[in-house]
């Protein structure tokens, strides 16, 4: 068993698929299937359940994936500190953003970020804050962008920002003309939500529990771009961060009353080594956000 094999194997399990798991690597497919099949027969066991268009995971497989990701970031991890101490001013910063910080806060950031770090790559991956949550806890990405109100305790994290969550309506609607609006007469609306996994769907879920009102959700996308499509068409309101919203002439951004907001840290594994491209992208959000 060695390094490419290992590579291979995750690379199939994560694709579920050997064809896509050859254009991930860029080598040819047969090779993907000659480069499992030694696998197993080294271990002399079966990692794979072979479908006509998918393979899962056999419960030896999932074991060895386990141990799989750990070498193979540990390796990574190991080539990045190298670099570093040969001076060579590289690696690589992968980070979990949340699609709606994404493309309405960080891209500044990340520009920025690049123009004092020029010869660092940023990767980025476009996730709920539950799913970066759990990538980060694997390993999967070095450091994401969480919502604070539920950290697990091997999560290193850090406060960055604090924004307002308001209710998204059309100019036309009613709510448009007010400054506030209780969570009742929200409820009452037709809503449109985000699909489990996503901060905002974890609140209205979590707020619809504790208060005992009932909704009528109409529609259920983790887009958040066609979430606020279909508030313009009328279809129902919706939730959206105040930065996302606020110059938008077709939408009103209304609080709620009593205000909500949403905390957010940068987070990473506790006891895992953070390369120095990583710390320094942490620090300089920290900086960027304090200023």
């Amino acid at each position: 068993m060695d390094i490419r094999q290992l590579r291979v194997f995750a690379a199939v399990a994560e694709q579920q698929n050997f064809t896509r798991a050859a254009e991930t690597l860029h080598i040819a497919q047969p090779a993907v299937s000659i480069a499992i099949r030694k696998l197993e027969e080294e271990l002399e066991l079966t990692l794979l359940n072979r479908q006509e268009k998918k393979v899962t995971l056999t419960a030896e497989g999932q074991s060895l994936l386990d141990h799989a990701r750990r070498i193979l970031d540990n390796l990574r991890v190991a080539e990045e500190d190298m670099a570093e101490l040969k001076g060579l001013g590289r690696g690589e910063v992968k980070i979990g953003i949340p699609p709606m910080m994404s493309a309405h806060f960080f891209p500044r950031i990340i520009m920025e970020f690049r123009k004092h770090y020029p010869d660092l790559k940023v990767v980025v991956s476009g996730e709920g804050s539950a799913s970066i949550h759990n990538m980060i806890s694997q390993g999967e990405i070095d450091i994401g962008v969480i919502a604070d109100h539920k950290i697990a305790s091997g999560v290193g994290h850090q406060h960055f920002l604090r924004e307002e969550i308001v209710i998204c309506v059309p100019r036309e609607h009613p709510f448009a003309a007010l400054e506030k609006v209780t969570l009742a007469d929200f409820f009452s609306q037709p809503l449109i939500l985000y699909t489990p996994g996503y901060y905002m769907r974890e609140l209205m879920d979590g707020l619809v529990k504790k208060t005992g009102h009932k909704t009528d959700v109409v529609f259920e996308t983790n887009l958040f771009s066609l979430v606020r499509s279909m508030i313009k068409e009328g279809m129902g309101i919706s939730t959206f961060l105040k930065m996302v919203v606020s110059d938008d002439p077709d939408l009103a951004a209304v609080s709620f009353h009593p205000p909500l907001f949403l905390d957010l840290d940068i987070a990473w594994k506790k006891n895992r080594h953070l390369s120095k491209a990583n710390r320094a992208f942490i620090d300089f959000l920290i900086e960027y956000t304090q200023q």
